[in-house]
C-alpha cells in the first residue's frame, strides 16, 4: 500500500446502516398505518354505540318534556281576629276605697272596700211581638204546565165519540189512540199531538173527535191555567 493512499471503509458497514434507516423507515410507517386504523375503528365503534342509545335518549327526552309540571301552591293561614270583650265584664262590681276617719291621726287608717254596680247598662226589654208581613201572592204561571201537585186536573164536560172508518171496520181494526193536548183556561182542547196511533183513517178519527171536546179547566190555587193533558180514545168493533 503506497504511503499516500488513505484507507476506505469497509462497505458492508455502509449497507448495514442504510438497511438500519429503511427498517425504521418501514416500522414507523407500519406504526402510524396501524395508529389510523385504531382511531377509525374507535370513531366507527363509538358511533354504532350512538345509535344503539339514540332511541333511548330520544324517548327520555320526550317523556321528560311530556311530563307535567306540578306547581305547589301554598295555603296562606289567616290568625282568627281576638275575641270582642263580653258584657258581663262590663258589670263587674268595683271597688271603690272609702278611708273611715280614726281619733288617733298618727296611726294609718283602714280602707273600707264597697261594692259597687253599674248600672248605666241596663237593657229594656220589650215582650211586645212583631207580626211577618205576609209575601206576595205566588204569580200566575205564563205558559201551559203539567197536571200534579197543587195543579188540579180538567174534568170532562162534553166528549164526542169518533166515527169507525169503513175500511178499518172491514180490517177489524181496534185499539186504542193516544194523544197529549193542551186545555186551556176556557176548557178548549187544542195543540193536539199524537203519542200513539192506529191505521186505516183511526188515528185522524180520533184527533178530530177530541178536538170538539170540552172541559172545565184545570186549577192552581182556585185559578184555572192551561195544562198540558193526555187523552184516550178506544176503538172497540161491537
Amino acid at each position: 500500500m503506497a504511503a499516500n493512499e488513505k484507507p476506505k471503509a469497509p462497505r458492508s458497514a455502509e449497507l448495514a446502516t442504510a438497511d438500519g434507516w429503511s427498517a425504521f423507515a418501514r416500522e414507523y410507517d407500519e406504526d402510524r398505518k396501524k395508529l389510523r386504523w385504531a382511531i377509525a375503528i374507535a370513531v366507527i365503534l363509538h358511533f354504532i354505540l350512538f345509535l344503539i342509545h339514540l332511541p333511548e335518549i330520544v324517548r327520555g327526552d320526550l317523556k321528560a318534556a311530556d311530563k307535567p309540571k306540578v306547581y305547589v301552591v301554598q295555603q296562606i293561614r289567616f290568625k282568627p281576629p281576638p275575641p270582642q270583650q263580653q258584657q258581663q265584664e262590663l258589670l263587674k262590681p268595683r271597688a271603690k276605697k272609702v278611708p273611715i276617719p280614726d281619733p288617733t291621726p298618727d296611726e294609718p287608717e283602714p280602707i273600707r272596700i264597697v261594692e259597687e254596680i253599674r248600672q248605666d247598662l241596663d237593657i229594656p226589654i220589650d215582650d211586645s211581638v212583631i207580626g211577618i208581613p205576609e209575601g206576595p201572592p205566588p204569580s200566575e204561571p205564563e205558559g201551559p204546565i203539567q197536571v200534579g201537585g197543587d195543579v188540579k186536573p180538567p174534568e170532562k164536560i162534553t166528549a164526542p165519540q169518533p166515527q169507525y172508518t169503513e175500511i178499518a171496520r172491514k180490517a177489524r181494526i181496534q185499539g186504542v189512540v193516544i194523544v197529549q193536548a193542551i186545555i186551556d183556561k176556557q176548557g178548549n182542547v187544542t195543540n193536539v199531538k199524537v203519542l200513539k196511533g192506529l191505521p186505516m183513517g183511526l188515528e185522524e178519527a180520533a184527533v178530530d173527535a177530541i178536538k170538539q171536546w170540552k172541559f172545565r179547566p184545570a186549577t192552581l190555587n182556585g185559578k184555572p191555567v192551561t195544562v198540558y193533558y193526555n187523552l184516550t180514545v178506544n176503538f172497540k168493533l161491537q
